[in-house]
């Protein structure tokens, strides 16, 4: 079988030499296409390709259509909005994520990003401690966990808010336990978003949710930017001359929020979350792993679509 790295966004050095190696070591040929500048590479290099690993490249129905013998794609990362899963599924096209390997290296950007807005973006200025503040952690999945650990380092007091995790397993981590997300927003001097983004959830974090934050309120996503309700955070920002945003991913309307708001508005260029040697090297090997063990054994654990 052929294994092809397809990424515009390299891995590291590491990371594709053990890459190779475990698939090589299982008897796979390997290629790999870094830095391509156009979609027409793409769709020649997965021509002949049994198996994909893709970073935050788009996997769309024209990259399916011209992947005559792909079996199976690996979004090496947790987020997996950049595969076209119904073009996938309706070829039968396995897609995977690599859960959990790079969530070490977002959750402490979160911590990053409350510091950095707390100290005024690091501009001279009084500024606010991390200790005794309340952080409202949305979604306590493999992020948000860590979110939460690493934040009780600091002294901060934690909520949460996961339909889909116990409650008792939240409060015996010693997280309080948000009854809806209205008790969350209104009761966190920060608020970390660590949702994917769904049909359910794009949009969803907006005026009505955030305007109930108290007052110096700090809202911190390291999700998507589609989860956020753009034109009502610009209201709320307008409204609320104490709250601030911060964000990996630039929002669509970033020159204006910045014109408008200055330091209580922060986005990164690119997205930073992942950018770790550790998470570069973890989610590789991770999805050439789960590569093997699918031609091995038709192991299909960390599948992300339905046929």
């Amino acid at each position: 079988m052929k294994v092809l790295i397809a990424t515009e966004k390299p891995f590291s050095k590491v990371a594709v030499d053990g890459i190779r190696k475990i698939v090589e070591g299982a008897g796979h040929s390997f290629a790999t296409l870094e830095k391509y500048t156009s979609p027409e590479q793409l769709l020649e290099a997965v021509a002949d390709a049994d198996a994909l690993i893709v970073r935050s490249d788009k996997v769309t129905k024209d990259v399916v259509a011209a992947a005559k013998n792909l079996k199976i794609v690996v979004r090496a990362g947790a987020g997996y909005d950049n595969l076209d899963l119904d073009a996938l599924s309706a070829r039968k096209i396995v897609a995977m994520n690599t859960p959990g390997q790079n969530s070490n290296a977002v959750a402490e950007l979160a911590l990053c990003f409350m510091i950095f807005m707390s100290r005024n973006q690091l501009t001279p200025g009084t500024g606010s401690e991390l200790k005794s503040k309340t952080l409202g952690i949305q979604a306590y999945g493999n992020v948000g966990r860590l979110v939460a650990s690493h934040a009780k380092g600091f002294g901060m007091n934690i909520m949460a808010f996961d339909p889909f995790v116990p409650a008792e397993a939240m409060e015996k981590e010693g997280v309080r336990v948000a009854k809806d997300l209205e008790d969350l927003y209104a009761n966190s001097n920060f608020v970390s978003l660590h949702i994917p983004a769904t049909e359910q959830t794009k949009g969803s974090i907006g005026y009505n949710l955030v305007s109930k934050m108290p007052k110096g309120g700090c809202l911190i996503n390291t999700a998507r930017k589609e989860v956020i309700n753009e034109p009502e955070l610009m209201k709320v920002l307008e409204e609320r001359e104490d709250l601030k945003y911060i964000a990996d991913v630039a929002p669509a309307n970033i020159a204006e929020l910045k014109e408008k708001f200055g330091n209580r508005v922060f986005a990164t260029a690119k997205k930073m979350g992942a950018e770790t040697a550790e998470a570069n090297v973890n989610a590789g090997l991770a999805a050439a792993n789960q590569i093997v063990k699918f031609f091995a054994e038709g192991c299909t654990k960390f599948q992300v679509n339905k046929f």
